[in-house]
């Protein structure tokens, strides 16, 4: 159990209205739920500011400010809210592949496996612009359907890989293990990404929610708008309140206060003309 997490103010902030027993259909539900609620984003690392992990600065920063946050930060979140409705959940660490396969990777990205009497799931509510919108199977060559894109998981010397059918085509996303990983391991791997000069959550803007028709992703200026049937909108932004009332409208966040978005917003339109 987790008695210091706030179940009642996870299900207000995720819209999950639903009953509590730990089984699949409640997992199914409060995935679909926690991606469209809670959305992807980097605000913190972008302005410097400090990525915490603890139980009370995630509920502080995703449920009662209205703020996302990355996998961290988002399983973690869902691992407090499995743990408290006992579930039997174990945190894992991958190597990301999409658009770097053939590189070798730092295990930079944070997914849980669930235990269930009808098997092993896997539930991941971190990756963005592919982040899965319900538990898989921890079956492999299996085509898993999603209220998404398909996906399927790869065995590979003694290791998975989960793959999504994006356009025609099976892209990797991760490779993973099923070594348990502890907070502290997230914690050393967390500094880096929120702090390293180099870091693609430091250099850059990312943000990312699910509709049950539609993915919105954001990049630096470039909104895109992913229908499930396969059409694409995409939009430069030109301008800091345009940046802003993307993060508002289609990414459902309560903006942090002060100067330093602002100032952020407009050095990356000034970085893209």
């Amino acid at each position: 159990m987790t008695p210091e997490f706030d179940l009642d103010a996870y299900f207000a902030r995720i819209g999950y209205p639903g009953p509590r027993p730990p089984t699949i259909d409640t997992l199914a539900a409060i995935h679909a739920c926690h991606p469209q609620a809670i959305p992807f984003e980097n605000l913190n690392p972008l302005l410097g500011w400090p990525v915490r992990l603890d139980a009370a600065s995630l509920q502080q920063k995703l449920l009662r400010e209205g703020r996302g946050g990355y996998c961290f930060e988002q399983n973690l979140l869902l691992y407090h809210a499995l743990q408290a409705l006992d579930y039997k959940v174990t945190g894992l660490a991958a190597r990301v592949l999409w658009n770097q396969e053939g590189a070798v990777r730092a295990r930079s990205h944070m997914l849980l496996l669930v235990d269930l009497d009808r098997g092993p799931y896997v539930a991941d509510v971190g990756f963005g612009g592919l982040t899965l919108t319900t538990p898989l199977r921890l079956a492999t060559e299996l085509e898993q359907a999603t209220p998404h894109e398909p996906f399927r998981l790869i065995g590979t010397g003694g290791a998975f890989v989960m793959q999504a059918h994006v356009g025609d085509a099976w892209k990797s996303l991760y490779r993973f293990d099923l070594q348990e990983q502890l907070l502290p391991d997230y914690e050393v791997t967390n500094w880096y990404l929120s702090n390293h000069p180099e870091s693609q959550f430091v250099t850059g803007l990312i943000a990312a929610r699910t509709e049950p028709d539609r993915r919105y992703a954001l990049r630096n200026n470039e909104l895109a708008v992913h229908h499930v049937r396969g059409r694409t909108e995409r939009r430069v932004l030109t301008s800091v309140a345009g940046l802003r009332h993307a993060l508002e409208d289609a990414f459902h966040l309560t903006l942090p206060a002060g100067p330093d978005l602002d100032a952020a917003l407009a050095r990356l339109i000034e970085r893209a003309t």
